[in-house]
């Protein structure tokens, strides 16, 4: 994974990052298809390795991916400029279990299913609708920041 070379005085430190992105609930996906870039909303986990989303197999988003797996994703908050913090992270994104997802046993997906359950349904385990899959980037490159570093 490439580093962080601009703006490392205000760039989050691993653990704000970890913590920063197990709060948040909305990530930003870009993906680049036929007619060019299309960003949508989602939800995601992040295992402090991985950003895994769970998304509708028939959407935009995964023609996208299928035919261009290459991905940017942006978790951002804030209002006033003193506040601003996110994350971008760019990889690929693959594939992980079936598609879609019924529930057979695969044990990659177990810490993302728990933590999608806890986060969104506020359960132990993810129902599951025969509509989505799993997608894992593993980010070839991080970018933070966090303008309270600023100090104001």
């Amino acid at each position: 994974m490439s580093t962080q070379r601009r703006g490392r005085r205000i760039a989050m430190e691993d653990h704000e990052r970890d913590a920063f992105l197990a709060d948040q609930r909305v990530c930003r996906v870009a993906t680049n298809g036929p007619s060019g870039p299309h960003a949508t909303p989602l939800w995601f986990v992040w295992d402090n390795e991985c950003l895994w989303l769970y998304s509708l197999t028939r959407s935009q988003r995964w023609a996208d991916i299928t035919r261009q797996p290459r991905i940017a994703v942006v978790v951002d908050t804030g209002h006033d400029y003193l506040e601003l913090r996110g994350v971008e992270l760019v990889g690929d994104a693959e594939v992980v279990g079936e598609v879609p997802r019924t529930g057979q046993p695969e044990p990659a997906l177990k810490t993302p299913e728990d933590l999608f359950a806890t986060k969104y349904v506020g359960l132990d385990t993810l129902p599951y609708d025969g509509q989505h899959a799993w997608l894992r980037i593993r980010p070839e490159t991080i970018r933070s920041w966090d303008f309270r570093k600023l100090g104001g």
